[in-house]
């Protein structure tokens, strides 16, 4: 499927809305565009949440692991 878009004064485009629809993109998400031989390839971008845990949060899920472990029997 071919789309001709056009790049707004600012650089933007707007994809047309059956392929927004195909590929599941909404507003507010992100693509990836990345140069390749044939031109621009526009993909969807996927984006993971990271939570940094503090000292005393990585000695909570150590202890809860401890006893977790001691319901099991290892041997």
């Amino acid at each position: 499927m071919n789309k001709v878009v056009t790049i707004s004064n600012r650089g933007t485009i707007t994809l047309p809305k059956e392929l927004r629809q195909k590929y599941g993109l909404r507003a507010g998400e992100q693509i990836v565009i990345e140069e390749s031989e044939g031109g621009l390839l526009l993909r969807p971008g996927v984006t993971f949440s990271v939570e940094i845990y503090s000292d005393e949060r990585l000695q909570e899920f150590a202890k809860l692991n401890e006893v977790e472990l001691e319901e099991f029997d290892l041997e």
